[in-house]
């Protein structure tokens, strides 16, 4: 069991016997009354959507789920490949439902997937995530006025909205919940 004001985002829950991930968790204290959070879950069987408010101080039931950390090894056609970085075992994750995940995973970096009942339910997305820049328009200094940006692709696919001084072959700190620009990584 788990507590309401306990839930974060990625937490697991057991709602109608099935397992649901919190995609967001809005903590609300109002002027009268006992603090609350609105969550918003994603079924894992069948990508059905629940959004529930809960007591903070209110019991609900987690769902009992393993952690492994593993390494991601390529994508075919229908699974992502990973392979477990204590026990070697290789897990084929369906692509399907987590298509929005391919642009995050690059070949041989480490990732958190979440297992239960034997099936992977999830993969974690670091927060923040150091992409290449793979193609990107030159600008001349001067063209607009400051603030001004422009589409860049990361060598994964993703499209990123980069100040004008960002140029192909550089490295940017990306982060992973809004697609949005950090800074220019110097590594």
């Amino acid at each position: 069991m788990i507590r309401g004001g306990d839930i974060a985002k990625g937490t697991c829950l057991l709602q109608k016997g099935q397992p649901y991930i919190v995609v967001e968790r809005e903590f609300v204290n109002p002027g009268k009354g006992g603090a609350f959070a609105r969550v918003k879950m994603k079924s894992i069987k069948d990508g059905s959507v629940l959004t529930q408010t809960i007591m903070t101080q209110s019991e609900v039931e987690d769902a009992q789920v393993d952690t492994h950390t593993c390494q991601y090894q390529y994508a075919d056609t229908d699974n992502y490949h990973f392979m477990d970085n204590e026990t070697f075992d290789q897990y084929e994750v369906p692509i399907a439902g987590m298509e929005d995940k391919k642009y995050y995973l690059k070949e041989n970096d480490n990732y958190e997937i979440t297992i239960w009942e034997g099936k992977v339910i999830d993969i974690k997305i670091p927060y923040k995530v150091i992409f290449i820049v793979a193609e990107s328009e030159n600008y001349v200094k001067g063209d607009t006025v400051s603030g001004a940006t422009k589409p860049i692709v990361t060598e994964t696919g993703l499209t990123v909205r980069v100040p004008l001084f960002i140029n192909q072959g550089e490295k940017i700190l990306v982060n992973t919940e809004t697609n949005e620009y950090v800074e220019r990584v110097n590594k």
